[in-house]
């Protein structure tokens, strides 16, 4: 089967044939149709995860996937060949990932059936972005009548966050370039909009004078971010920052990592398929495109961007 990998750690991208998988006991195979890269991909390709997760290379990128079961393994009663799927791979050592032909994991991982109204193509760019924005909403229990900075809200976590918070009622200050940006973020829901290339910290005092009462952390400095919160105010970091590293605070300071298991990625495809969560797709890429993929999102974007396996 055709692939996207990483062949030693921070070796570049490069489409390879690899040996068709076959599923095991308890796993299912899938033949992917879609895809999308994540922070986690660009870290893995960059080598930046050696010595805290195990590799066994050559190592596939693409956490996200979307296909169809063609294959189960001895004992798998929750899926049948025929199945259209959906989910995020995070199996260890890392070796197996949705920028391939085909997909082996366990069928008790984080993979659903998708509703009827989600395509394949949104689906490949919903698990990991989708999980994660959930995540750290409920991290911090943002609700009405909270005031939110989104940093980072252009990326496709943000563009998930930002429509979330509006439908809780929560007013999101976005960060974003003029122009564009500020055109993206705003019909996702953002309230207000500030220049993160400017005064950061001047613009988001001017907009709420006492602080905002929740940070998201999804990108930029977070000491400078969480100077922005009001006394008791509410952190929440996909990049690691914790509570350990604002003792000096008084603040609540949380570290998020996604766990996109099976009843979260239901819920966000119902809602995707009812129409009350959108997904903006800036490009879409073929497989062979891939490692261009990878380039692209290193080098930002809005929202998310697509790959297309088959």
């Amino acid at each position: 089967m055709r692939a996207v990998v990483t062949e030693n750690y921070g070796s570049p991208p490069v489409v390879a044939e690899l040996e068709t998988p076959t599923a095991g006991p308890g796993e299912v195979r899938v033949k992917v149709r879609a895809s999308s890269p994540n922070g986690f991909d660009i870290a893995l390709a960059h080598g930046y995860l050696k010595g805290l997760m195990e590799h066994r290379f050559p190592v596939v990128l693409g956490r996200d996937f979307a296909g169809t079961v063609d294959q189960v393994g001895e004992g798998v009663t929750t899926f049948a060949p025929g199945d259209d799927v959906f989910g995020v791979v995070l199996t260890q050592p890392l070796s197996a990932g949705g920028f391939a032909e085909y997909v082996v994991l366990p069928a008790d991982h984080h993979i659903a059936r998708m509703p009827a109204g989600l395509d394949h193509a949104t689906a490949g760019v919903l698990g990991l972005a989708g999980a994660s924005a959930v995540d750290s909403i409920e991290a911090v229990g943002l609700g009405a009548g909270d005031t939110a900075l989104v940093s980072g809200a252009t990326g496709g976590v943000g563009a998930f966050v930002l429509q979330l918070a509006a439908a809780r009622g929560a007013t999101a200050i976005a960060t974003a370039r003029p122009g564009a940006g500020t055109d993206h973020v705003r019909a996702l829901g953002a309230a207000h909009v500030v220049d993160y290339t400017g005064d950061l910290a001047a613009q988001v005092r001017e907009i709420a004078p006492d602080g905002v009462d929740v940070v998201m952390h999804l990108a930029g400095d977070p000491f400078a971010l969480a100077d922005l919160l009001v006394d008791g105010g509410r952190f929440v970091s996909l990049l690691s920052a914790g509570p350990e590293q604002f003792t000096d605070r008084n603040i609540t300071a949380k570290a998020v990592y996604a766990m996109p298991h099976r009843a979260l990625l239901e819920s966000l495809g119902g809602e995707v398929a009812a129409g009350r969560l959108t997904i903006p797709v800036q490009r879409t890429y073929a497989l062979d495109d891939g490692p261009q993929a990878i380039t692209d999102f290193s080098a930002g974007k809005l929202g998310k961007l697509a790959v297309t396996v088959s």
